[in-house]
């Protein structure tokens, strides 16, 4: 195998793909490569226009895919990778770059000028490679190249075109089309890599990896410098200053273009240094950087600085009615996370929210985590404070962190004050708002016409759905309290395809339905409990009823992602569960997994379908092979 000569030299690192595409994690996976996936949150939103090439624009997106991982890391999952792989593929056609459709008519806007010619399919590679650096700082050497296939369609008529967009498939795949599925249909010929088109070429990367770990040291590498005492600014800043010659490049003290680089080492504030534990340090620090976030939120500071382009840090000191002293040692905290930056202004400085602060802090934000953030604090610090007795007991540690008994705290705590009550449902609203969208196009719902949401709390999550489906009406079903008090939640449109009922999902008939909804619902309850609520599911659906199921997925080693893992110590009843164990959860009670979606958000899905019983053809076991075709459908 290609990748043998390097297997070798890569044992003991911690490999990272950037990307959740189940395609690349199949192609490299196939290859003998271990590796953990971490979705890159790089926007892919650079102007098309600034590029010469396409696969100028493919190269860069996915370096600043794989860059902004390597970044995020050591802050968000506590530990530094070794080596990045990011990558994105585009598809052309005259001239113009075809990603993936947004909706379906985008779908056969694309399509259709694919119909009948030869197209290039541009793949952008980037591999990053964190070196060793005296000091606070970490070098990142950046490895890139593209491969172009070309691939020609057959003429498409319109009863083609419209099956293949009503099968679902094209909505996550660049240009439209899946060539290695129902897609290939639709191909006359390929000229080149065919996994290039499938979204990664493995050839390349290979003779790639040859020379990055079986070659001499070649000459020194372009540089990007940056003074190790300033915060990352947001990958998509840096980004965009590459797109338009903003930043500054440098070659033995010469100036040199954008286009000529071939590798790059980006000075930054990490070291990884192998004598130096620097995965554990940043577990030590880990709850240092939670309750800034915390501390932060609960003071308004986003807020504040929202309300003006920059503040000083006295001008923010007396907006939060806050030491100058406390409050500087905050923003600076808050600055070093990525959180807030700091600008020179004449004489001063002052701060300002960083793009993502902008969209995900602030309370107003129509895509706000800052109710969930609170909820955090209030509700799930406090429990983690007590970890120790909850690990040797295997228990929940409410009695010890609220001073209630654990089957009273569930009413104590979350509804006996409407204010309290609130902050538990803008919990639950901020996270449903972020995720919705994802969760709701995440796969073709339009053979159905009437959903119900289990527990769905505010309806943020019901909105999202009647806005990606207009055939589709959502009930939302959750308890009298929740639902008396949705009125705090309302959007400022009113859909009338949402309604609302009252109801315990346990003991209350649910409302009938041909799709039901569970969001964040079947981790929280124990298998007994499961198993009333999904036998009264299995009883109001008939065959081809549609479930879908919206969780943190585990991958099969139940090894990542960590989020879901260390959610699992609040040792409530329930349990996290991966794809065939949710799956085998599911075919007890008569529902068969038909697609999985891993959206790159919070929140993952699954599509299932009740089937028929008497159906001779109906599956009588999940195994991973079903599994496996259902992350690829």
């Amino acid at each position: 195998m290609l990748l043998n000569p390097v297997i070798s030299k890569l044992s003991g690192k911690l490999v990272v793909l950037a990307s959740a595409s189940p395609r690349r994690l199949e192609i490299l996976s196939n290859a003998g490569l271990r590796f953990e996936v971490v979705p890159s949150w790089f926007k892919e939103t650079l102007d098309k226009s600034l590029f010469k090439s396409p696969y100028d624009y493919a190269v860069e997106t996915a370096k600043q895919k794989a860059l902004e991982v390597a970044h995020r890391m050591p802050f968000k999952h506590l530990k530094s990778p070794d080596v990045v792989i990011g990558a994105d593929t585009v598809v052309t056609v005259d001239g113009l770059i075809l990603e993936k459709p947004t909706d379906k008519q985008d779908a056969y806007r694309m399509l259709s000028r694919l119909s009948g010619k030869e197209h290039s399919v541009f793949t952008g590679v980037a591999i990053v490679l964190c070196h060793d650096k005296s000091g606070s700082d970490t070098d990142y050497k950046v490895v890139d190249f593209y491969e172009e296939t070309k691939v020609k369609f057959a003429e498409l008529s319109e009863e083609m075109l419209w099956e293949y967009i009503n099968s679902g498939e094209p909505m996550d795949k660049a240009g439209g089309y899946g060539i290695q599925a129902l897609g290939g249909m639709l191909v006359e010929y390929v000229k080149g890599d065919f996994l290039n088109v499938v979204g990664f070429p493995l050839n390349h990367f290979c003779k790639q990896l040859g020379l990055i770990f079986n070659s001499p040291p070649e000459s020194p590498a372009h540089k990007i410098k940056r003074e190790s005492d300033e915060a990352w600014s947001l990958v998509n800043s840096l980004s965009e200053g590459a797109a338009n010659g903003e930043v500054e490049l440098l070659e033995n003290g010469k100036d040199v273009s954008q286009s000529s680089m071939q590798e790059q080492i980006v000075i930054g504030p990490e070291c990884s240094r192998q004598d130096i534990p620097h995965s554990i340090v940043s577990l030590l620090d880990g709850f240092k950087a939670s309750k800034t976030l915390f501390t932060a939120s609960k003071l308004k500071v986003f807020d504040v600085l929202n309300s003006s382009n920059s503040l000083t840090l006295e001008e923010v000191a007396g907006q939060i009615n806050a030491s100058v002293l406390g409050t500087e040692r905050l923003l600076e905290a808050a600055v070093s996370l990525g959180l807030l930056e700091r600008v020179k202004q004449q004489n001063t400085s002052v701060y300002r929210n960083t793009e993502q602060a902008s969209r995900f802090l602030v309370s107003e934000s129509p895509e706000s985590l800052n109710g969930y953030i609170l909820h955090c604090n209030d509700m799930v610090w406090p429990l983690f404070s007590h970890l120790e007795n909850a690990v040797r007991e295997g228990t929940s540690q409410h009695e010890l962190a609220f001073g209630k008994k654990n089957e009273d705290v569930f009413q104590d705590a979350y509804y006996s004050k409407d204010e309290v009550k609130i902050r538990f449902m803008d919990a639950m609203h901020s996270i449903a708002r972020v995720t919705g969208k994802d969760v709701a196009t995440a796969f073709d719902l339009s053979p159905y016409k009437t959903a119900c949401d289990i527990g769905g709390c505010t309806g943020a999550m019901a909105y999202e759905f009647t806005k990606a489906h207009p055939g589709l009406s959502v009930i939302v079903f959750d308890l009298p309290q929740v639902i008396e008090m949705r009125r705090h939640f309302q959007p400022k449109e009113a859909d009338d395809r949402v309604s609302f009922v009252a109801g315990d999902f346990f003991k209350d008939d649910l409302p009938k339905a041909d799709l039901y909804i569970l969001a964040r619902i079947l981790h929280d309850w124990s298998d007994e409990k499961l198993d009333v609520l999904l036998s009264k599911l299995s009883k109001m659906c008939t065959p081809g009823c549609g479930l879908l199921v919206s969780e943190i997925l585990l991958d099969e080693e139940r090894k990542s992602p960590s989020r879901a893992l260390l959610q699992a110590l609040s040792m409530t009843e329930g349990k996290q569960r991966s794809p065939t164990e949710y799956s085998d959860l599911l075919q007890k009670h008569g529902f068969t997994l038909k697609h999985i979606n891993h959206t790159d958000n919070l929140l993952d899905a699954m599509l299932f379908v009740k089937e028929d019983p008497n159906d001779r053809r109906t599956l009588l076991g999940c195994s991973s092979a079903s599994i496996e075709t259902a992350e690829l459908e």
